[in-house]
């Protein structure tokens, strides 16, 4: 389990969960990257850009 950084609500997290991994709030919808899995901590995810083929 973890918390929410957008609205502090608890975000369960699979044992499983790696790096990089996207999870959403069940409260608020707001996605999250799983920075670190032990302890998990959570981070908004960035927002996806158009590279525009660049």
């Amino acid at each position: 389990m973890a918390k929410c950084p957008e609205c502090d609500a608890q975000v369960t997290v699979g044992s499983d969960a790696v790096k990089g991994e996207i999870v959403s709030c069940p409260d608020c919808g707001a996605e999250l990257e799983v920075k670190e899995t032990a302890p998990v901590a959570l981070a908004v995810a960035p927002k996806a850009e158009e590279d525009w083929g660049e």
